[in-house]
């Protein structure tokens, strides 16, 4: 068995398994007295698009508008006919796009009466995806919050709820706009614990968070928002829609795909192979480093005979870590790199050059942070080929420089966009 071949070949499975063409079929709502508009937003929003026309009565009125990250829409099926508008903005930190997009979108849902569905597709990036910062917010303020939240160690529950309360369509805003008529979230998650209020910031279904659960996480991180802006959070004038309220009453979600369905199938990709398999959590969060060296302890005590796995196996998780961006020294330069990336780093540093250990880790949607790769492989020498290239992988860790490291080695993996998203993969393959 070709190790290399392997972790992508189970990298694969798991990514195949969260195709939206594969799965939204059994969960699409039949076509409504009135007329049908889908909206939505995330980097799988335009392939879960094409999957509703390609599944839609070709009788039957559809039409609407999602927005997905630059270059995440896929080819269009040949002879699929286009009813549903799709367009692209940036991911993760939002730009005029986006709010173009969020502006559109919410202006689709006015006029709609008690026959009319509309059908959300949600994924993973529609936070930044769907923009509309609400009032005395401007653009700039919103980027600039959104970058302090993604280098501040934040994890995504923190994030969406600040995003939620300072924004005009996300937190169950986007339902409340559809009233009266039926609105079926399909969503695809992206998050721990696979919490709809979570995923892409929950625009269409009710928020248990408060306007004083987002001042605290704010002031946890030392994020200034504009003084008026900060009056409306204490006051409660930006509260969210709450469990119980009617204007949420015809609204139903259904999660079509999930990171544990995409561990399974790797799983079991894994076994067919003739290889053990064990599924450590697909809620794993934390520093991305911190986690790498909890795997590399549980695959040394693997290898040497000393864990409950019996080896030759692969080890599975998956779920969000974070990457606390720390500040550089003076001159040092800016490293590329993402969650997935300085995972495989802080696996490195801590296997030591362990043998007969390998690993991949990957975000499912094929970026790893801003870089064009999906993530990066570890091998048994991985250490001692960085040394002969004067590679340091603590300098690289301090740096977060996961693609200046893996780079020169040849491991990185590159998918390009696989339009989809369950969030992070790993494997780590004990032999």
């Amino acid at each position: 068995m070709n190790p290399r071949t392997f972790l992508r070949s189970v990298y694969d499975a798991a990514v195949a398994r969260a195709m939206p063409a594969h799965i939204l079929s059994p969960h699409l709502p039949p076509p409504p007295a009135g007329r049908t508009i889908v909206i939505g937003a995330g980097k799988a929003a335009a392939a879960m698009a094409h999957a509703v026309e390609a599944l839609w009565p070709p009788d039957a009125p559809l039409s609407g508008l999602v927005v997905t990250r630059y270059g995440h829409t896929p080819p269009r099926p040949r002879g699929l006919a286009q009813r549903i508008e799709v367009v692209e903005a940036a991911h993760p930190v939002p730009d005029a796009a986006g709010l173009d997009a969020a502006q559109r979108i919410l202006a689709l849902t006015q006029g709609l009466t008690e026959d009319d569905l509309v059908l959300c597709l949600i994924s993973g990036g529609g936070s930044s995806l769907l923009t509309l910062p609400c009032e005395g917010l401007a653009l700039a303020d919103k980027q600039r919050i959104n970058r302090q939240l993604l280098e501040s160690g934040a994890h995504i529950g923190e994030m969406n709820c600040v995003r939620k309360h300072l924004s005009r369509i996300k937190g169950g805003r986007l339902a409340a706009a559809c009233g009266p008529a039926q609105v079926v979230t399909l969503t695809i998650s992206d998050v721990p614990g696979d919490d709809p209020a979570v995923i892409a910031s929950g625009p269409t279904v009710p928020d248990a968070t408060t306007c004083a659960d987002a001042l605290a996480i704010l002031d946890r991180y030392g994020i200034e928002v504009p003084a008026a802006v900060r009056a409306r959070l204490e006051s409660g004038e930006l509260e969210t829609p709450k469990p119980g309220d009617p204007r949420l009453a015809r609204g139903e979600t259904h999660l079509i795909a999930t990171p544990q369905q995409s561990l399974e199938a790797a799983a079991e990709a894994a076994r067919a192979l003739g290889l053990r398999a064990y599924i450590l959590s697909d809620e794993i969060e934390g520093e991305s480093r911190d986690v790498g060296k909890v795997h590399a302890a549980l695959a040394r005590s693997t290898a040497l005979g000393r864990s409950s796995f019996e080896a030759p196996c692969v080890i599975l998780s998956g779920g969000e870590t974070t990457v606390t961006v720390r500040p550089r020294a003076e001159g040092q330069p800016k490293g590329r790199g993402g969650r997935a990336g300085e995972f495989c780093m802080g696996l490195v540093q801590a296997l030591g050059g362990q043998a007969k250990v390998w690993a991949l880790a990957a975000d499912t949607d094929g970026i790893d942070g801003v870089g064009e790769n999906a993530g990066a492989i570890v091998t048994p020498d991985t250490l001692s080929r960085a040394q002969a290239l004067g590679l340091s992988i603590g300098e690289s860790l301090d740096r977060h420089d996961a693609h200046g490291f893996f780079g020169p080695l040849g491991d990185l993996v590159v998918t390009g966009p696989t339009y989809t998203n369950v969030n992070d993969f790993r494997a780590v393959l004990v032999l």
